[in-house]
């Protein structure tokens, strides 16, 4: 193995510093991972840019930065049974306490000991090695690439989100942002059963993955003069021809959405929160309550990857079509500003770890 462990770290100012970064001492539970492939999320995007996401902020420390990871175990603590050297895996970045009553009940994402990758002040695993919980790393199948293993940590959001919002048979799914998280959404929504699903984006060409892609039935594009949610909310439901949707995915974090999704919906109806916008946005709740829709949030997911592996495993949902640009650790720096470049039109940004 080469001793060098090359990471990449970012300090909020839009660069990318490659250096030689020590790894931790492996631990009983612990596996060692050459990590093969990592994709750039938006939140990347957001501490590369700016230093901070949401609540979560650099402070000025410099930051390892990715969690969208595919790799290969290289070596076991003494008490790992499920994995072994050569296994490739996808690699689920949170990992949580493992005693706390949220995750005793299941809903360990929500552990307040958690600790996720590229979340300060844990750091991420766009690296060329890197040590995890075993319980947090996942077996590849066979028929499933290294990209497609890294794939498995948004398509997670997807799972999580049509979980949390109770898709079933029959349901009519309004989604708005057709970017990555948006589309598996509505890949996974029609894989649940859903009959139609319409997904909305002011960008044409993001749209037009989604058409490709079969996300959605309807797709439609929105303009700069749909800024009053109550218009914008009728138009949606003449283009989908229904009386509202069962579910409405807000996956843009644009506020205008996340409003327009509660008049978009039908009585009975439930709003996920699954984009980040503002931080306190003015929503209307009198109509909420009065048409009992339900909002509900998401926070990253639990319990979803051995889901999502054989969703892509089964060809059921595809993932590897969102990948448009590669790049290697060492031009990192451009893979980053692809990702932000509109003339790129990226949608999966993915960097390629292993040492040639």
């Amino acid at each position: 193995m080469d001793k060098d462990n090359i990471a990449a770290i970012v300090k909020g100012d839009k660069t990318i510093e490659l250096a030689k970064w020590e790894l931790p001492e492996l631990k009983n539970n612990d596996v060692l991972l050459s990590i093969s492939a990592v994709g750039i999320c938006g939140s990347d995007l957001k501490y590369w840019a700016y230093g901070k996401c949401g609540r979560f902020n650099l402070d000025g420390k410099p930051m390892v930065i990715g969690h969208e990871a595919a790799g290969v175990v290289v070596q076991v603590g003494s008490s790992v049974k499920s994995l072994q050297p050569g296994d490739r895996v996808a690699i689920e970045p949170g990992v949580s306490c493992k005693t706390c009553s949220h995750c005793k009940s299941g809903r360990y994402n929500l552990c307040p000991d958690m600790r996720f990758c590229a979340t300060p002040p844990v750091h991420g695993n766009l690296c060329r090695y890197f040590v995890h919980d075993a319980d947090f790393c996942f077996k590849l199948p066979t028929n499933v690439s290294d990209e497609e293993g890294a794939m498995i940590e948004p398509l997670s959001v997807a799972v999580h989100t049509c979980r949390r919002a109770c898709v079933t048979p029959g349901h009519h799914v309004l989604i708005f942002g057709s970017g990555p998280i948006g589309i598996l959404c509505g890949l996974v929504a029609k894989h649940y059963g859903a009959t139609q699903v319409t997904i909305v984006d002011i960008d044409h060409d993001r749209l037009e993955v989604a058409k490709k892609l079969g996300a959605a039935d309807i797709i439609h594009q929105a303009t700069k003069a749909d800024n009053d949610p109550v218009v914008f909310a009728h138009k949606l439901r003449e283009v989908a021809n229904d009386d509202g949707s069962h579910v409405a995915l807000e996956c843009s974090g644009a506020d205008i959405s996340l409003k327009t999704a509660v008049h978009a919906s039908r009585p009975g109806g439930c709003v996920l929160l699954v984009g980040r916008g503002s931080m306190d946005v003015p929503m209307p709740m009198v109509a909420a309550g009065t048409y009992e829709i339900d909002i509900r949030g998401i926070f990253r997911y639990a319990n979803t990857y051995p889901e999502a592996i054989e969703l892509v495993s089964s060809g059921a949902v595809d993932v590897a079509s969102l990948v448009t640009h590669r790049f290697t650790l060492q031009k990192a720096g451009d893979a980053f500003t692809t990702a932000v470049s509109p003339k790129e039109k990226a949608m999966k940004v993915m960097i390629k770890c292993s040492a040639e």
